[in-house]
């Protein structure tokens, strides 16, 4: 394929999908990433899109957000590594609360086997996923629907989550970095991810490496409340994913990296990484979440719930540590 031909094909595929990892772009013009990075540095030079950390994006993409549509087609080995190894975090009878987005779409997936769970979630597409899980609970908040996302969002599904308390939140977002924490670009959907934030005793990132060092307009999860960053391992050549991943093991975060070959061994964390990693109790609530007595309510009666015999639907402990 001539350069000119690759170079159309790769602005077609920004175009049509609104970001795309160069691992991809290389996947689909069949050439490596090397030449791939050259042929975005080209377009970018002439104004036709703009380069993020491991990928390209529409020009002013630092404030556009992707429907699903487009997201879904995006690091899609990436996004299932990490939920398989997400998953393996989740423990049997635990009580947990899931935001939206693609890879959380993928961790509910695998999170169907899980028995005795309850999942508390603002996504019709994590709901969906455990729809037919026969062990599983599923709890929704309310609010309005967010079609972009297929999420519930808005003052209602906010106040549904009050008084809930949680083992742990496993949330995504559109970028993370260790200077702000993980982010969002739209202003309702970050409103919310905080909501879930604070019914957590332990929060939980899954983001793979094309968003790391990527900067969004509205904060969701601050650096010192991430307890767990589950990702991909950066190509090579990503010098800035490299070094975002190390700075936020040198503040804390504990990190946990799979191969996009599905690696499901547990925490596979690079050698660079593993003098930071450390292995800690759940922290105790965080000023503002509701301790000691008020959180053993159960996440039923918080929602104002009922079954249909009358009895308040049943939901696991809700403080499992």
């Amino acid at each position: 394929m001539f350069a000119a031909e690759r170079r159309q094909l790769i602005l077609e595929m920004v175009r049509a999908n609104g970001a795309v990892s160069l691992r991809e772009l290389a996947r689909v013009v069949q050439t490596s990433e090397v030449t791939v990075r050259r042929d975005v540095r080209a377009l970018e030079a002439e104004g036709l899109l703009d380069r993020r950390h491991g990928g390209a994006v529409l020009p002013g993409g630092f404030t556009r957000e992707s429907g699903f549509p487009q997201k879904s087609h995006l690091a899609t080995a990436e996004k299932t590594a990490i939920a398989d190894l997400a998953a393996g975090f989740v423990e049997e009878g635990e009580a947990i609360v899931v935001g939206a987005g693609t890879t959380t779409q993928e961790l509910a997936r695998r999170l169907a086997r899980v028995p005795g769970l309850t999942v508390v979630t603002n996504s019709l597409l994590v709901a969906q996923a455990l729809a037919h899980a026969n062990r599983v609970e599923v709890v929704m908040t309310g609010g309005t629907l967010r079609g972009s996302n297929y999420a519930l969002v808005g003052s209602g599904a906010e106040q549904s989550l009050q008084g809930l308390r949680v083992s742990r939140a496993f949330l995504s977002g559109s970028g993370l970095t260790a200077e702000r924490g993980l982010s969002t670009s739209n202003m309702l959907s970050a409103s919310v991810d905080r909501a879930l934030v604070q019914a957590a005793a332990e929060v939980v990132v899954l983001a793979d490496h094309t968003k790391l060092g990527s900067d969004t307009m509205f904060q969701t999860v601050p650096t010192d409340l991430i307890t767990r960053l589950v990702t991909d391992e950066p190509p090579a050549h990503d010098d800035r994913a490299a070094t975002e991943l190390q700075a936020l093991a040198d503040q804390g975060v504990q990190i946990a990296v799979a191969g996009a070959s599905g690696n499901q061994g547990g925490d596979a964390v690079p050698a660079r990484h593993q003098q930071q990693r450390r292995d800690v109790p759940l922290p105790a609530p965080r000023r503002g979440q509701i301790p000691g007595a008020q959180a053993g309510l159960r996440a039923a009666s918080m929602l104002g719930e009922q079954s249909p015999g009358g009895e308040r639907a049943r939901v696991a402990d809700l403080r499992r540590r």
